[in-house]
């Protein structure tokens, strides 16, 4: 919070206050925007197939019950009820400080790869906007002797390529044989990630002010496409029988451990939960905003978007599966193969490929960016609030702060786009999207449902919404959600593999990681991790203990009591500790308790003001919620 000495301070410089959402569809289509993102496309259909078809659907949906819609519910009521971003918003509890670093590292990490992702998705968009796509045929420059438009036609026993597959990883990514062998930056791809960055920058422009009213489009437009792409596709030879080979039921699979643990790191995925993306979001809220039915509707329209986005694509695969005479199953890849390889080759044979391209390629890209713009509003939105006073001083600071963090993220991301881009895009990617995402969702449940403690949280909500959550919701976050969560993380450590990538350039089809990889791996891991045990160390150790270290610091609570509480004072009044347990008679001045610059975690239950100043039993501070 910023220091602030009287009214005049805030009046002259109303740049300080924190922007909102501009009503509360404008959530709700950027909460669906950043929900619904890449990992619909390419992830989903993937997972569904691998993992039993129509069953993989049960394991989904019990998973989006007990673990994906209750933290939803969580974190955007954690955000909405205090208007902080994920790491000042700890002052609940500030020993779990470490625990905002945490979301936000990982949220930093996602937003850096992503872009070089729609970097890629830009360079497709625009190589599609030609007479014939480039990637139709094998007689281009970046072509080899093993391409081949059929796979049926090569001789057997012959390693071939299609010219989709060369097209992305000899043209677009012009790959090296390992991540040792690290090649030059691809000028095209700079040009993109130039773009990708810009146009971030200016949609960021003025936070949630400019956010919101680009996220209508961002949000809606992707369905009109999906809907168009489904249509033709089924319209083609094998298209219904790529849906009907996606929906078939394999019930064995539902007895497999994998295939549980599959469906509940999806939902990390696809909702985004346990990223600080949805606390900073709902921290722009109303505060009396109807959570609870935004906790229903999203996750259940991201749910419905995935299974929709798997039967666009895997009509598109049973279409191509019938021109080369192929198996489905020989075909599906996963991640960015099924974008940039598969797809595009269901395309070019297509009518009109040029045409589909363009709108597909289109599509991603405003998925894409979709999600983007919240990953990096949750980092700036992070480092503005715990630095107001200087970051949010003038409508001039704050822009240039934004240019400086897109330029910063443009220059580290060059990186992934060189001739090693794909191999450390695929390290970051793996690493940051599993173990910390299930750490932090287990370190979240005990730190708001028992340490903050269920009944106050529950209070919270009561207060903005008017009615206690539900016993379904206490049950799963104090109990279900977190037991989930240990058994997915108990599963991720023992059937640990070591990181690969799969690409058909490679020896065998796949590129394993050198040792010092997998190290680096780990250290990613472990990164978030330490965060956490880092501060909760600290803290323990400066206040004194467990108990002093986690309770919650005098300002906690919603940004209208806390600036109506700063606002009633021409001058800073005095306190005095009365708490046996600490140092009885000290006084102390309201700023030096804003700033945290004393040697006792004072409360309000500790301190009494001195008689010069405003009494304490007339503050809203003495509001229960505050305690």
């Amino acid at each position: 919070m910023p220091e602030v000495e009287n009214k005049a301070d805030i009046k002259e410089n109303d740049q300080q206050a924190r922007p909102e959402w501009g009503s509360k569809w404008e959530f709700m289509f950027t909460c669906v925007a950043y929900a619904v993102g890449l990992g619909n496309v390419w992830r989903f259909p993937y997972l569904a197939y691998k993992n039993g078809g129509g069953a993989f659907l049960i394991p989904y949906t019990v998973m989006l019950l007990f673990v994906g819609m209750p933290l939803f519910y969580m974190e955007i009521a954690f955000g909405q009820y205090a208007s902080l971003s994920p790491v000042s918003i700890w002052k609940c509890s500030p020993i779990f400080k470490g625990l905002g670093m945490a979301l936000v590292y990982i949220e930093g990490s996602i937003a850096l790869y992503y872009s070089v992702i729609i970097a890629y998705i830009m360079h497709f968009l625009f190589a599609s906007m030609r007479s014939e796509v480039p990637w139709a045929n094998c007689d281009n420059d970046w072509n080899t002797v093993n391409c081949s438009v059929n796979d049926s036609a090569a001789a057997e026993n012959q390693t071939v390529y299609t010219p989709s597959q060369e097209y992305f990883y000899n043209e677009v990514l012009n790959i090296t044989d390992g991540i040792d062998n690290i090649g030059g930056i691809q000028p095209k791809l700079v040009a993109a990630l130039a773009g990708v960055w810009l146009i971030t920058f200016l949609v960021l422009l003025k936070g949630v002010g400019s956010l919101g009213k680009v996220v209508y489009f961002v949000a809606i437009f992707p369905y009109f496409m999906l809907t168009a792409l489904l249509v033709n596709t089924l319209m083609l030879e094998g298209g219904v029988d790529g849906i009907i080979y996606l929906f078939t039921p394999k019930w064995d699979y539902l007895l497999k451990v994998q295939v549980w643990r599959d469906a509940a790191v999806q939902i990390f995925y696809s909702l985004g939960c346990c990223a600080g993306g949805l606390i900073t979001m709902s921290s722009f809220n109303n505060f009396n905003n109807n959570i609870r039915r935004d906790a229903l509707l999203i996750p259940i329209i991201n749910g419905a978007t995935s299974v929709y986005a798997a039967c666009v694509i895997f009509a598109a695969l049973g279409f191509m599966a019938a021109e080369n005479n192929a198996r489905i199953e020989d075909i599906a890849e996963q991640g960015p193969g099924l974008v940039f390889v598969v797809y595009p080759e269901a395309i070019s044979k297509m009518p009109l490929p040029s045409l589909w391209a363009i709108l597909f390629f289109f599509m991603m890209s405003i998925l894409g960016f979709g999600s983007q713009f919240s990953h990096v509003e949750t980092v700036i939105s992070s480092i503005i609030d715990e630095f107001p006073g200087v970051l949010r001083a003038s409508a001039a600071r704050t822009i240039i702060f934004r240019a400086i963090i897109s330029a910063a993220y443009f220059l580290a991301a060059l990186f992934m786009v060189t001739g090693a881009g794909m191999y450390i895009l695929n390290l970051v990617d793996a690493s940051v999207g599993g173990l910390p995402l299930v750490i932090v969702g287990i370190v979240e449940c005990i730190a708001l449902q028992w340490v903050y403690g269920s009944r106050n949280f529950s209070e919270n909500i009561e207060d903005m919404i008017g009615i206690k959550p539900a016993l379904y919701w206490r049950l799963c976050w104090k109990f279900i959600s977190p037991v989930v969560l240990i058994f997915v993380l108990i599963m991720s450590l023992v059937q640990y593999v070591p990181i690969y990538y799969e690409m058909p350039l490679a020896e065998g089809g796949t590129y394993y990681y050198p040792d010092w990889c997998i190290a680096l791996e780990w250290i990613i891991v472990a990164i978030p991790i330490l965060s956490i045990i880092g501060m909760f160390l600290y803290t323990y150790s400066r206040k004194g203990g467990f108990q002093e270290a986690s309770k919650s610091a005098w300002d906690w609570g919603p940004e209208k009591e806390r600036n109506i509480f700063l606002t009633t004072s021409e001058e800073p009044p005095l306190y005095r500790c009365k708490s046996e347990l600490s140092f009885v008679g000290t006084e102390i001045n309201l700023n030096d308790l804003q700033s945290g610059n004393t040697n006792y975690s004072y409360q309000w239950n500790d301190i009494e003001e001195v008689p010069t100043g405003k009494s304490k039993e007339n503050s809203v501070l003495s509001k229960p919620t505050w305690n």
